[in-house]
């Protein structure tokens, strides 16, 4: 049994070696270690159901569509009527700033496709297909830019 748990070890060994994060990225980090608070924010299409979707509940947010096994061009006409207009990126940074956060991220395109920006590679975006047509990526990067905020994006391939 000895001999088992010894060999069993050894052959899980080298995995340890692959799986520690070299130093020299640890130093990309610094700046999260020391800012720790932060807002990482979803919002997307998904955020105009409010987690209905015909008339039921639906599971998991922002990744509903998938969940739910949406077919793209139904989920797609939630665009029609997506139109955040009280949407105001200066208020949203100041109010994060006066909470104390040093960072702000949010998803610039989603699991579903959808970007949240004017997409040269896409017509599916906030500024095409909906009757927002405004850019809030761009309009909350220069917010952020504008009160001392870092600011990124996340961005799925999904």
């Amino acid at each position: 049994m000895i001999k088992k748990l010894a060999f069993i070890g050894i052959l899980f060994l080298p995995i340890l070696g692959f799986s520690q994060t070299e130093k020299k990225d640890l130093g990309k980090l610094q700046w999260w270690e020391d800012d720790k608070f932060g807002l990482f924010l979803h919002w997307g299409l998904y955020s105009a159901t409010a987690g209905d979707w015909k008339g039921h509940k639906t599971s998991r947010g922002e990744q509903f569509m998938m969940v739910e096994r949406i077919p793209v061009k139904e989920y797609a006409t939630i665009a029609d009527t997506f139109n955040p207009v009280r949407f105001d990126a200066d208020k949203w940074v100041l109010m994060a700033k006066k909470a104390g956060m040093k960072y702000i991220v949010v998803t610039s395109k989603h699991h579903d496709g959808f970007a949240m920006y004017n997409s040269p590679s896409s017509d599916y975006n906030i500024v095409k297909k909906t009757p927002f047509k405004r850019d809030p990526m761009t309009e909350l990067s220069n917010a952020c830019h504008k009160y001392g905020i870092k600011f990124g994006f996340y961005y799925s391939l999904g």
